[in-house]
């Protein structure tokens, strides 16, 4: 049966954080099936995670800028081209299986779900809370096809990354990921100032994050008693971020993409998880782990993505977020 998949695509067109765990897949995959070309499809931006990445023969994008149903329709008859054995989607939503379902493969896996999944070969259920991580999620998918054990999500920086990241791998250091793109799920400012000055004087700072982040990140580092923290946000990409944070002593994050790229690398990970509960599935894969979160409060959690302002209007599990001793 295992000669029958040739030529493999793995759809995950929703965000950052997704899209790392996705590469789970392609570990187990290719670990099952060492000989076959592997494919993935994200939206537009999420691409650069998988630039060289060893297992992959291309890397397909849904642009939604060009249209979103112009990209969309564009995209299945290049999908439909490519001759796919299996499409394996681990997105949720119309978009993408409507990509699965035309696809013209053999097997077509993804979640009940999905308004499309009556047309797909294999369905399974995906219930957020139900006692495993999101990649066992995805990994249920396969099993049928590899079995039930689940590869850790991982990243493949370039040499041209570490190189780039070098210069502030000299001493001591953490890294900060301060922002999130939703409110409830960002540990408030001044925790980020207190955790920074609780810190030893010789351990260098860096914050990290995109572009959009840099404000955040100089408020932050303005308030830094030590006066040896260093904003990045907007001058690493996603794998020189990651190559950075798989050599800190420490990396500090939200329940967001960072922590999965943390994940990707084994890299060591204390995350914060404000209105979002572990028992989603999205907790860190690393070998060093540590979650901070505050309990027994009966708004918590208040939704799954998070929101812009606390429904409760007193956000408490931020502003009551433990820092010491970390």
């Amino acid at each position: 049966m295992k000669s029958d998949f040739k030529n493999i695509l793995v759809i995950q067109t929703a965000f950052i954080g997704d899209a790392i765990l996705a590469s789970s897949v392609l570990e187990k995959l290719h670990a099952c099936f060492p000989n076959a070309s592997l494919s993935i499809l994200v939206r537009k931006g999420n691409e650069s995670l998988y630039t060289q990445h060893p297992y992959l023969k291309e890397v397909l994008i849904w642009n939604k800028q060009e249209g979103k149903y112009a990209s969309l329709f564009k995209l299945r008859k290049q999908i439909k081209n490519n001759h796919y054995d299996a499409v394996i989607n681990l997105h949720r939503y119309a978009s993408s299986g409507f990509l699965t379902a035309f696809s013209g493969a053999k097997m077509k896996a993804g979640f009940d779900k999905n308004p499309f999944s009556f047309l797909f070969t294999k369905k399974v259920k995906h219930v957020i809370g139900d006692g495993r991580h999101e990649t066992e999620r995805y990994n249920s998918l396969i099993e049928e096809i590899t079995d039930k054990s689940v590869a850790r999500p991982k990243l493949y920086p370039s040499k041209r990354d570490f190189d780039k990241v070098a210069e502030y791998k000299t001493g001591k250091y953490v890294c900060m990921s301060p922002s999130s793109v939703w409110f409830t799920k960002q540990l408030p400012e001044s925790k980020w100032i207190e955790l920074i000055n609780l810190l030893s004087s010789d351990v260098t700072v860096y914050l990290l994050g995109a572009k959009g982040d840099v404000e955040l990140c100089n408020r932050i580092k303005s308030q830094d008693s030590r006066a040896n923290t260093k904003v990045l946000a907007g001058e690493l990409n996603l794998l020189q971020s990651a190559a950075l944070m798989k050599d800190a002593q420490m990396n500090y994050v939200n329940d967001s993409a960072p922590l999965h790229l943390c994940s990707a690398m084994n890299a060591p990970v204390t995350s914060f998880f404000c209105s979002t509960v572990p028992a989603f599935g999205f907790t860190p894969l690393s070998d060093q782990t540590k979650i901070v979160e505050v309990k027994n409060l009966d708004c918590r959690p208040c939704g799954l993505h998070g929101y812009k302002s606390c429904p409760k209007g007193h956000f408490k599990c931020g502003n009551e977020m433990d820092v010491k001793g970390l």
